[in-house]
């Protein structure tokens, strides 16, 4: 299931508790970034481990449009992870909507 940027707006707005995950590179992220944990799309493999322990949390992956967030979001769901909404537009919809 996906997720739109007023809804994870109002997520962060909340302070609600969910795991929040960018998986753009570094540059992009140092350019502009909505506060996620940044595990880029080549790493996410390795950090799938580390993030074992979130199997059936509530998980939110973003990227600049969707389209790797995409790929992670189905990455996830065939590791084992039930929850994982991929932010539809990614940062180009945030930005659209919010600004920067």
């Amino acid at each position: 299931m996906d997720i739109t940027v007023q809804e994870l707006k109002e997520k962060l707005d909340k302070k609600e508790n969910f795991v929040f995950i960018d998986v753009r590179e570094q540059y992009e992220y140092d350019e502009f970034n909505i506060g996620a944990k940044l595990i880029p799309l080549g790493n996410i493999q390795t950090a799938l481990e580390d993030l074992e322990e979130h199997k059936n949390d509530e998980i939110v992956v973003h990227c600049r449009s969707g389209q790797r967030s995409g790929m992670v979001q189905q990455l996830m769901k065939a590791s084992g992870f039930t929850n994982v909404r991929n932010l539809i537009g990614g940062v180009l919809a945030w930005q659209e909507a919010y600004g920067n």
